[in-house]
C-alpha cells in the first residue's frame, strides 16, 4: 500500500503550501492595511494642519476687516477735522471782517484797562495745532495700515504656499490611498479565491483521504487478525509437533518390544520341521502382529491418559499343529 502513503503525503504537502501561500497573502494584507493606517493618520494630521492655516487665514481676513474699518473710522476723523478747520478758517474770516469794518470808523478811544486777546494769533496756534495733530494721526494711521497690510500680506502669502504645499500632498496621499485600496482589494480578492481553492481541495481530497484511512484500518484489522491466526496455528502447530514426537517415540519403543518378541518367537519356531507349523507358525505370527498392534495402541491411548503409569505387555504364543 506504498501508493497510498505517497498519496497522502503527495496531499499534506499541498495543504501545507496552501497554508503557507495564505498566512503569506494574510501578512501581505495585515502590511497593506498598516501601511492604508499610516497614510490615513498622516491625512489626518495635514487635514487639521490645513484646518489650522484655513483657521489663520479667517483671522488674518477679521484682522484685515478690522484694519480696513479701522482706517475708515480715521478717514472720518480726518474729513470731520478738516471740516472743522475750514469751519474755524471761515469764522477767523469773518472775525477779521467785522475786526476791520468797524477800524475803518477812526474812533479813537483811550482807557485804562488790561490789553486785550489777540483773538488771530489763538486761531492761528490752534490751527496749527489741530493741522500738526491732524498730521500726525494721518501719519501713524498709515504707517500702522502699511504695517499692518505688510504683515498680512506676508502672512497670507505663507498660508498661500501652506495651502498650496498642503493640497499638493493631500493629492499625493489620496493618490496613494486610492492605489493602495485598489491593491487591498486584489489581495481581498486574491485572498477569497485562495480560500475558495483551499476548500474545494480540502472537500475533494478529504473524501478520497478519509476512504484512504478507512482502508488502512480495515488492512490493518486484517494485519491484526491474520497475526492473532498465525499465533493459533503456531500454537497448533507446535502442539501437534510435540504430540507427533510422543507418538514417535511411543511408536520406536513398541518397535523395539515387537522386535525383541519377534525374535524371541523365530527361535522358538526353529525346532519345528513341518510346513503346516510354518503356516500356523505364519497365522499365529499373523495373530500375534496383530494382537501386539492392538495392545500397543491400547497402551498408547492408556499411557496418555495416565503418562505415569507403566504397561507391561505380555505375549502368548500358542501353536497350532493339524488342527489341534
Amino acid at each position: 500500500y506504498s501508493k497510498y502513503y505517497d498519496i497522502i503525503n503527495d496531499l499534506r504537502s499541498k495543504i501545507l503550501a496552501a497554508t503557507i501561500d495564505n498566512s503569506r497573502i494574510v501578512l501581505q494584507i495585515d502590511n497593506a492595511r498598516l501601511a492604508a493606517d499610516d497614510f490615513r493618520l498622516k491625512f489626518e494630521n495635514e487635514l487639521a494642519l490645513r484646518q489650522s492655516v484655513e483657521a489663520d487665514i479667517n483671522g488674518l481676513r477679521k484682522v484685515l476687516d478690522e484694519l480696513t474699518m479701522s482706517r475708515g473710522d480715521l478717514e472720518l476723523q480726518i474729513e470731520s477735522l478738516a471740516e472743522e478747520l475750514a469751519y474755524l478758517k471761515k469764522n477767523h474770516e469773518e472775525e477779521l471782517q467785522v475786526a476791520r469794518s468797524s477800524a475803518t470808523g477812526q474812533v479813537n478811544v483811550e482807557m485804562d484797562a488790561a490789553p486785550g486777546i489777540d483773538l488771530t494769533k489763538i486761531l492761528n496756534d490752534m490751527r496749527a495745532d489741530y493741522e500738526v495733530m491732524a498730521e500726525k494721526n494721518r501719519r501713524e494711521a498709515e504707517a500702522q495700515f502699511a504695517q499692518k497690510s505688510n504683515e498680512l500680506k506676508k502672512e497670507i502669502s505663507v498660508g498661500v504656499e501652506q495651502v498650496q504645499t498642503t493640497k499638493s500632498e493631500i493629492s499625493d496621499l489620496r493618490r496613494t490611498l486610492q492605489g493602495l485600496e485598489i491593491e487591498l482589494q486584489s489581495q481581498l480578492a486574491m485572498k477569497k479565491s485562495l480560500e475558495d481553492t483551499l476548500a474545494e481541495t480540502e472537500g475533494r481530497f478529504g473524501g478520497q483521504l478519509q476512504q484512504l484511512q478507512n482502508v488502512i484500518s480495515g488492512l490493518e484489522e486484517q494485519l491484526i487478525q491474520i497475526r492473532q491466526d498465525m499465533e493459533r496455528q503456531s500454537n497448533e502447530y507446535r502442539e501437534l509437533l510435540d504430540i507427533k514426537n510422543r507418538l514417535e517415540m511411543e511408536i520406536e519403543t513398541y518397535r523395539r518390544l515387537l522386535e525383541g518378541e519377534l525374535g524371541q518367537f523365530s527361535q522358538g519356531s526353529s525346532s519345528s520341521s513341518s510346513a503346516s507349523k510354518g503356516a500356523s507358525s505364519s497365522v499365529s505370527n499373523s495373530q500375534v502382529s496383530s494382537s501386539s498392534t492392538t495392545k500397543s495402541q491400547t497402551s498408547s491411548i492408556d499411557s496418555k491418559k495416565d503418562p505415569t503409569k507403566t504397561r507391561k505387555v505380555k505375549t502368548i504364543v500358542e501353536e497350532v499343529v493339524d488342527g489341534k
